[in-house]
């Protein structure tokens, strides 16, 4: 780029030029506008006074092309083709921004929190990432995440134009900052056979409207099987060796009127006897004999290949199966199957305090150590543009996080995505604190271990005795976590 000195002193040149070509008498400058952009000089409005007549003249100098920079992101897996998605919006907005290049890394969820946090600890990450809803509080702790101001979030429509449930993840309690902004939601429905529910006589609305209603559609079901009216599983759901597990167990935890911290985020509650309601009956929907007996072995996608494969009547799951189902077998997914050509989706049924369902997903954000932090912004404003959101979630079989992008008749209007969006309305997340990345490491080894109770591995399951004492002894280890300063 030119340094504006030398912008400046060439105008200065061209200025004396004129100057002596305008006749005889010695011109007298009465007045001059600079207008300057980005610290370019881009035109002088001059007014002089030759040989006694008022002359205005305009100069121009032409601003140097904008410098190429190369941005790097990392996103995680998202969709079958992760690559392939985000390529498309890195062209679009290359095609928009010619001097600004993006390079994509994927990296594994696996070893990523690993990766990040190593770069957030080192200052040596990314220009911007994708940070996992439940991981933004922990890195912006750690001092890698670069604020967005308020100017760059009213224009990408401000704080409401974003699902509020994701939005909240993206502001660290108590810190001030907005760290991130939404990016995709992930949140959880069942999904169902509709031709199973018909052959048994169960109507969904009435069979998922109550955790009663819909025990009770389970025990048909189950009896059903058993009499060899339909050949699958009620349901499948994975157990202890999934990475979502506390995520699985929270819709009934909230479902039943319990939280998993206290308001304050000092203490953890989800040892209360209203969340433990909520364990109890999640945990009884196998007890009761409504899963394959292997379940609690698996992960969630191991239980996601379960229904195309016809051994569960339905799943708990998110938007992505909406896309598999209709993605052929060749391309990773099941359309054309039996189970696709029945697929139906139904919001989890409500327990006693209300329907909840979790949401998370995935947010945005852009580091302090990039040295390109105003392109990186750009960037992101490009991602939760209403065109990119609708076009990305598609790709990826996600739901957008921009209420405008949400409401479309792509999303809205369509028979299965309607539902998840329905589902958003229901939606809770968890607290935005710096411990809780290690809280939730914790509660899934808890967690774990409650599922070897509930399995028998370690005697004979009493949900009484065993599900409160496995919650006493995590609220010790959450609390002490809390102690220590993350909250």
């Amino acid at each position: 780029m030119k340094p504006r000195w030398l912008v400046l002193l060439s105008l200065v040149t061209i200025l004396g030029m004129l100057a002596t070509a305008c006749g005889s008498a010695t011109p007298e400058v009465v007045e001059k506008t600079v207008v300057v952009t980005k610290e370019v000089v881009k035109e002088v409005q001059v007014t002089k006074i030759v040989q006694g007549k008022t002359v205005m003249e305009i100069v121009t100098a032409t601003p140097p092309p904008p410098e190429e920079v190369t941005l790097k992101i990392w996103i995680m897996p998202n969709g079958p083709d992760p690559l392939g998605a985000i390529q498309t919006e890195i062209d679009e907005f290359e095609k928009l921004h010619p001097n600004i290049r993006i390079e994509a890394e994927v990296l594994d969820w696996g070893s990523a929190w690993s990766k990040i946090t190593t770069a957030a600890t080192s200052g040596e990450g990314p220009d911007i990432s994708q940070l996992g809803t439940t991981w933004v509080a922990a890195i912006a702790a750690m001092g890698a995440l670069r604020p967005f101001t308020a100017e760059e979030i009213a224009a990408m429509g401000g704080a409401e134009n974003f699902v509020e449930a994701s939005w909240q993840t993206c502001n660290p309690v108590g810190s001030g900052f907005t760290v991130a902004v939404p990016w995709f939601v992930d949140t959880r429905a069942i999904i169902y056979r509709k031709d199973v529910l018909e052959k048994v006589g169960l109507d969904p609305d009435e069979a998922f409207a109550t955790w009663d209603t819909f025990d009770a559609a389970l025990a048909r079901i189950k009896e059903a099987k058993e009499a060899g009216e339909v050949e699958t599983y009620p349901i499948g759901f994975p157990g202890k060796n999934d990475w979502n597990v506390l995520h699985n167990f929270a819709p009934w935890v909230w479902g039943a009127g319990g939280e998993m911290l206290n308001p304050g985020n000092t203490a953890a509650v989800f040892n209360s006897p209203e969340a433990i309601e909520g364990f109890k009956f999640y945990a009884s929907l196998f007890t009761k004999g409504y899963t394959p007996p292997d379940v609690l072995e698996l992960n969630s996608a191991q239980v996601d290949g379960m229904f195309p494969s016809g051994e569960v009547a339905m799943i708990i799951s998110g938007p992505w199966m909406v896309k598999n189902s209709r993605t052929p077998e060749d391309k990773g997914g099941f359309a054309g199957s039996v189970a696709a050509e029945n697929f139906a989706v139904h919001e989890i049924p409500a327990g006693p305090a209300g329907r909840f369902t979790f949401v998370g997903g995935s947010d945005l954000t852009v580091w302090n150590s990039s040295k390109h932090q105003e392109e990186a912004v750009e960037f992101v404003k490009f991602l939760v543009s209403k065109e990119s959101q609708i076009r990305y979630g598609g790709n990826i079989g996600m739901l957008p996080a921009v209420k405008e992008a949400l409401a479309d008749p792509t999303f809205k209007d369509d028979p299965d995505y309607g539902v998840f969006v329905q589902a958003v309305g229901h939606g809770k997340s968890y607290p935005a604190i710096a411990a809780w990345g290690p809280i939730e490491s914790a509660m899934v080894k808890n967690l774990g271990a409650l599922w070897d109770d509930v399995a028998g591995v370690n005697g004979p399951f009493d949900p009484d005795t065993m599900i409160p004492a496995r919650l006493n002894a995590a609220k010790q280890e959450v609390d002490a976590l809390l102690a220590a300063g993350g909250g």
